[in-house]
């Protein structure tokens, strides 16, 4: 799809009470500048083309650095559209009070070509599809559901209630990780610091005793003449690796690589396990209780896993389910879904309501995740402390061994 070009149009006209309003709003073209005023019960007398400011006042976007919408935002997004829409108001009058609110760049430019498209006759879903970088394809196709079975505003909840869960689980695991992360951080600037600053004055007053140093000692006096080398040396390849890790992570040969290590790592496998299968049971929960046949369910639940291992074995219980096998024994036969879930999908499917099972698994893991953080966090912060004072411990004692030795031989004297 050629990528629209969004304007900024200045406007004044009148709203519905006959007050005089004026203000700026986004839009591909003139026409659908006024399109969108009208759908908002603006009446324009004045629609111009806004001039790009110069110097200062000129506004800088820098299309990489500009961050896409978060979980939250779409969250936000649509629950408001499904607010509105559920009291009646036409989905284009909708999208346009919605973009009007939005603050994220991306997802305000990529509603407004979306109101556009929208207003040539193409369906809702068809022109979210266009923006697999900013919709989520979950999102898509629960619309699309929602639009067939003529419950748009319930299928908009549905999203809503996914992304909320879906931001609390993420939340949950960075409140597990942040501690030790910044103890880590901390901990290293710490070593670096007296490495470079505090060592070498150490150094120049061992080297007026005249006596060798200590291996401990020895081995903080070469670290700290490296220091000066080392560390451009490693802002530089973490730069590099950033920039690169930006552009791979989600490329298939470094998930097939990485996932499976990410589920057999000790302590946090089991937890980025139960993350995925809280993703696994909720979004597929969600999908058929929109209507979405299990096929396509299943195509679409094994990329939002955020684990490849899951995603591979999804393709495999999808193919088995194409021939005619049940979903409960698609999913034993790969050994990457645990046997509780199985079960609770055999049941499901003999009492006709998978769905509501597949959500009991979801917040069963769900739980689950929330306790291993908690765990996770209580028993990281204490190896952190612990970590972090032998670190400094070891360098103070390394740094004062020379003058015990010295002393300890004047005594002997």
């Amino acid at each position: 799809m050629a990528e629209t070009t969004v304007a900024q149009w200045s406007y004044k006209g009148f709203d519905h009470a006959g007050k005089n309003v004026k203000g700026i709003v986004d839009a591909p073209s003139e026409s659908n500048a006024l399109q969108l005023l009208r759908s908002r019960g603006v009446t324009p007398t004045e629609v111009v083309a806004k001039a790009e400011g110069t110097g200062l006042n000129r506004e800088i976007h820098i299309e990489f650095l500009e961050r896409g919408p978060k979980l939250k935002d779409l969250a936000i997004m649509t629950r408001q559209l499904a607010t509105m829409v559920g009291a009646g108001v036409s989905i284009l009058r909708a999208l346009s009070i919605v973009e009007s609110q939005t603050d994220n760049r991306k997802l305000k430019q990529t509603l407004v070509e979306v109101t556009a498209m929208v207003e040539g006759g193409q369906a809702f879903s068809d022109a979210l599809e266009e923006f697999p970088l900013v919709i989520p394809p979950i999102m898509v196709h629960l619309i699309r559901a929602g639009e067939a079975g003529g419950f748009l505003d319930r299928s908009l909840l549905m999203v809503a209630d996914n992304f909320e869960a879906e931001t609390k689980l993420r939340s949950k695991v960075k409140a597990a990780l942040t501690y030790p992360i910044v103890v880590l951080f901390v901990a290293l600037g710490a070593v670096a610091l007296m490495l470079i600053f505090i060592v070498p004055v150490f150094e120049k007053m061992f080297a007026d005793l005249g006596s060798s140093l200590p291996a401990p000692t020895q081995l903080l006096v070469n670290l700290s003449h490296a220091m000066p080398i080392v560390l451009p040396i490693l802002a530089v390849l973490g730069v590099a690796f950033a920039i690169w890790w930006g552009r791979n992570k989600n490329t298939l040969a470094v998930r097939r690589f990485l996932d499976p290590i990410k589920l057999r790592v000790p302590v946090f496998g089991k937890l980025n396990s139960k993350i995925a299968l809280t993703r696994f049971s909720r979004n597929f929960a969600t999908m058929l209780a929109s209507g979405v046949p299990i096929l396509q369910s299943l195509a679409i639940v094994g990329s939002t896993a955020g684990n490849q291992v899951i995603s591979d074995a999804l393709e495999g219980v999808q193919e088995q389910v194409r021939q005619g096998r049940r979903i409960g024994e698609s999913l034993a036969s790969e050994p990457v879904f645990p046997e509780m879930l199985v079960q609770m999908v055999g049941i499901g499917e003999e009492s006709g309501a998978i769905d509501n099972m597949l959500e009991k698994a979801a917040a069963f893991y769900d739980d689950e995740v929330e306790t291993m953080s908690s765990q996770l966090t209580a028993m990281l912060e204490p190896l952190m402390i612990v970590f972090m004072g032998a670190l400094l411990g070891f360098m103070i004692v390394a740094l004062y061994m020379p003058m015990f030795m010295m002393f300890q031989a004047i005594q002997n004297m």
